[in-house]
């Protein structure tokens, strides 16, 4: 996965990240044009095909974000490991010609952060021993860069609001080891992404936002690690699970601040944002992008199943396969909607939810049943049926996601970037 640049990272002592994100500000000081690196989350292999192919089409690089609830030791959602992750994206990418910069990270690492932990209320020792492993892991499959988010405390209270000198303080341990485990193992430089849009009014407070930089700095020359510092800070800028207008106004004053300490902002939960092209503009350093890709891939399903419809009315398919049903049964059933639900809202009776909530829910709960048994007989036979009467299924559902992924490659101004690292 462009090995070239990564020999020119190695040979600069630093991570691959961090090398093309110094190429970006160089570019930048030449040709006066700001961009901000694609991150998608990896929720299904039709996702990671997708973000490959777009990445060669526009000639750009692709950030791969995969949470620990996606990608972890125990497999995860996705039924991956980190190392069969790497070796998946590898060969996806080998079978598609793909040369751009892949860079390939934990996103949201932190304790509780995982749900398995979260829902059998795993004690603070616990579930911070197991994120250590889970980085540990990480690193021997050859990972790039990880977001170290300890922002959340089952045994606070609330569940959140940690003081900002506890989320420093588990910040600067989870970074000493996962560098005094790397360093002696010698495996290459890694990138490191800190802080989160969810502490209630965490960083996107200026002055809590600057305490946080000032305890990372200060902890890490502590603990003599000198050589790292994060090349991310997680801001919130107007963005989240249920807003799509990102905010450039508090992005830059985010920007300036965290320029002084030699890192950028990025943004989380910005899918299906209605302002994508003020993410250069205002310096941000990368997006995460996620559900919305999860939105069009059950879209693009629903739609091969209305063509099966009419190819069953034309006595062209013999039995049709049941795809919207399965995935609703899929995704009530696995309970994992209540994660999603606000607090005013039914979480014994999916569908006492109004229709609107039902839907939207169903579509963001379908990335955790993309590898149910059922789910993936269902949707083999779907494709089945339709690849008989000539009909490229994969094709058409990776197009659907991979049209979504463009618009941020084109707004972010990453479209040939490839050329000029």
């Amino acid at each position: 996965m462009n090995n070239e640049l990564r020999v020119r990272a190695a040979s600069a002592d630093m991570s691959l990240m961090e090398y093309i994100l110094k190429r970006i500000s160089e570019l930048e000081m030449e040709t006066g044009v700001k961009r901000t690196v694609f991150a998608a989350c990896p929720n299904s292999l039709s996702v990671i095909r997708a973000a490959l192919k777009a990445a060669k089409r526009c000639n750009a690089p692709i950030k791969f974000a995969a949470t620990l609830n996606q990608v972890d030791i125990d497999g995860g959602y996705t039924g991956l490991t980190p190392a069969e992750f790497v070796r998946t994206i590898r060969l996806q990418a080998n079978s598609i010609n793909v040369t751009s910069p892949v860079i390939v990270a934990i996103d949201h690492g932190g304790p509780w952060l995982k749900d398995l932990h979260k829902n059998e209320k795993w004690s603070y020792s616990k579930t911070m021993s197991a994120v250590k492993r889970s980085f540990e892991a990480a690193i021997e499959a050859g990972y790039d860069l990880i977001h170290v988010d300890p922002t959340i405390d089952m045994t606070h209270a609330s569940g959140k609001n940690l003081s900002i000198d506890i989320v420093a303080e588990r910040t600067i341990e989870l970074i000493t080891h996962t560098e005094n485990f790397r360093i002696q193992n010698k495996y290459p430089r890694i990138a490191y992404e800190v802080g989160t849009e969810e502490v209630h009014g965490g960083l996107a407070d200026i002055d809590v936002f600057k305490r946080f930089l000032e305890l990372l700095d200060n902890g890490l020359r502590q603990n003599g690690i000198k050589k790292v510092w994060p090349c991310f800070v997680v801001g919130k800028v107007g963005t989240d699970l249920h807003t799509s207008t990102f905010d450039p106004e508090v992005a830059r004053k985010l920007t300036e601040i965290a320029k002084n300490y030699g890192s950028l902002i990025k943004g989380h939960y910005s899918d299906n944002v209605s302002n994508p092209e003020s993410y250069p503009e205002s310096g941000m350093g990368a997006a995460n992008i996620g559900p919305e890709f999860t939105e069009r891939e059950y879209s693009a399903l629903i739609e091969l199943e209305n063509i099966q419809e009419s190819l069953f009315k034309e006595g062209k398919i013999a039995r049709r396969a049941a795809m919207k049903n399965i995935l609703w049964e899929s995704v009530i059933k696995s309970g994992r909607w209540r994660k999603w639900l606000h607090s005013d809202e039914n979480t014994n009776d999916f569908y006492a939810n109004s229709k609107d909530r039902q839907e939207w829910l169903i579509k963001t709960g379908c990335r955790y049943i993309w590898e149910n048994s059922e789910v993936i007989s269902t949707r083999s036979k779907l494709y089945q049926n339709l690849n008989m009467q000539g009909i490229d299924s994969s094709l058409i559902v990776e197009s659907s996601i991979e049209n979504s992924m463009d618009r941020y490659f084109y707004n972010f101004n990453l479209v040939n970037l490839n050329t000029l690292l």
